[in-house]
């Protein structure tokens, strides 16, 4: 079999893994009340697994919520999902993520990622912008947090902080650099 022939074979394997993870319903751009309830039962998990989740997004000045980001790619991957951005626990806007890249990425995952935003400041330049950029218009300090991990707001001093939780999938790849933040109209 021809080298090329079996790169297509992999290729086409790994978008059908792919195709297999997602939900039906994540085929399509959610309504605005599709990503509420979504966001809800993110916020509900990250308190039930994380101690001192509560206290810690209370003293946020906003909190970025995109549940079942999709991540995936064979050499070549790209990411995807929408959430919402809340300021004392209604929602002010939506907004998605995407990202590409291109190198080392391997599998397919869905995960739940939170931005908590701790300085009005970085709050005001991330809704100020066409397309934040993470890496680039704000640094994102990502917390990694085990089962059961928990956060202590007293040693946690950076202005944007990030979480990813709930990871279903495999993929050799972990971060938020690149990944592109654009406000939605819903």
């Amino acid at each position: 079999m021809k080298r090329q022939t079996i790169w297509r074979i992999l290729l086409v394997g790994v978008v059908m893994m792919l195709i297999g993870i997602l939900p039906a319903h994540s085929l399509y751009a959610a309504t605005a009340k599709e990503i509420d309830v979504s966001v809800d039962v993110a916020l509900e998990r990250f308190h039930k697994e994380v101690k001192g989740a509560n206290e810690f997004l209370n003293a946020s000045k906003g909190i970025l919520v995109l549940p079942k980001v999709l991540k995936g790619g064979f050499w070549v991957g790209g990411e995807y999902g929408e959430g919402a951005l809340r300021i004392g626990g209604k929602t002010v806007d939506y907004y998605n993520i995407a990202s590409a890249s291109f190198g080392l990425t391997f599998g397919g995952e869905m995960k739940d990622v939170i931005i908590v935003f701790m300085q009005e400041d970085a709050l005001k330049k991330f809704r100020a912008s066409e397309g934040w950029e993470a890496g680039v218009d704000g640094n994102v300090a990502l917390i990694n947090l085990g089962a059961g991990g928990t956060i202590d707001t007293a040693t946690i001093k950076e202005p944007i902080v990030g979480f990813v939780f709930g990871v279903k999938g495999l993929l050799v790849d972990a971060s938020l650099k690149g990944s592109k933040f654009t406000k939605l109209k819903k």
